[in-house]
């Protein structure tokens, strides 16, 4: 396997969307529609990435900030290629676009249920914030 890593355009729509569809533990709505992502990657150049093995897509990271703190949205990567340091690395791509940007702390959001997700994000240093809630409303 050799993986390239490119910034995530509006052209990788559709194997994204079925990536991020198909991959478990991954919270898709209406923000994650074609001109909804359109508008988030003009809006964040430079942070959002994929990785190819050769033509096919095997990982993709959604990642953006609002001026002050980062977040990455959505993370995931094939099953078969798991465990090769595959979602590390397009964190990584995310983190320098974010330090590019001046922004200094970066959040993500992962189910409670989600072992395998919380132990990724925790065996590459970060950590939990059991102080916080998070609450959400629907503006539509």
């Amino acid at each position: 396997m050799h993986i390239q890593y490119r910034e995530m355009t509006i052209d990788d729509y559709e194997p994204v969307i079925n990536l991020w569809k198909n991959s478990e533990n991954i919270g898709m709505s209406n923000a994650d529609s074609l001109k909804n992502l359109t508008f988030y990657l003009e809006r964040n150049p430079g942070m959002s990435f994929i990785a190819l093995d050769g033509e096919q897509l095997v990982g993709a990271a959604l990642c953006g900030h609002d001026g002050r703190r980062g977040a990455i949205y959505h993370l995931a990567v094939l099953p078969a290629a798991r465990q090769q340091g595959i979602g590390r690395q397009l964190v990584q791509h995310c983190l320098i676009g974010l330090q590019r940007a001046g922004i200094e702390r970066c959040h993500i959001h992962v189910y409670s249920a989600n072992a395998a997700g919380l132990q990724f994000w925790q065996n590459n240093g970060w950590f939990l914030r059991p102080e916080l809630e998070l609450l959400s409303i629907d503006l539509v």
